[in-house]
């Protein structure tokens, strides 16, 4: 089967200090079974970790919990719609309106 969307979660040595080794299990136990889950190398956007790119929308989520992945399971993995409040501004400043 073919991903419908694909989760990657920085791993990288910032994003791991602030937690993204436990963001990236969360991912993995939550997610539907038709959403690949990846840790991914340095994403790019140091400091604001852990980070977190879905595609193919091109939907960037920054400081990401654990606890906070069954949300974006729910709303955006499941029903399409991008959780507003963890949004990263830099690559989406309408979320900021």
């Amino acid at each position: 089967m073919t991903a419908s969307k694909n989760v990657l979660v920085c791993q990288n040595r910032t994003c791991r200090k602030q937690g993204a080794a436990a963001v990236l299990a969360s991912f993995q136990s939550h997610a539907p079974d038709d959403v690949a889950v990846t840790g991914s190398s340095c994403l790019g956007q140091c400091g604001n970790g852990p980070m977190v790119l879905v595609t193919p929308d091109e939907v960037w989520y920054c400081h990401v919990r654990p606890e906070e992945v069954p949300v974006v399971v729910e709303r955006h993995l499941q029903a399409g719609k991008p959780v507003k409040a963890m949004l990263y501004p830099k690559f989406h400043p309408q979320s900021l309106k």
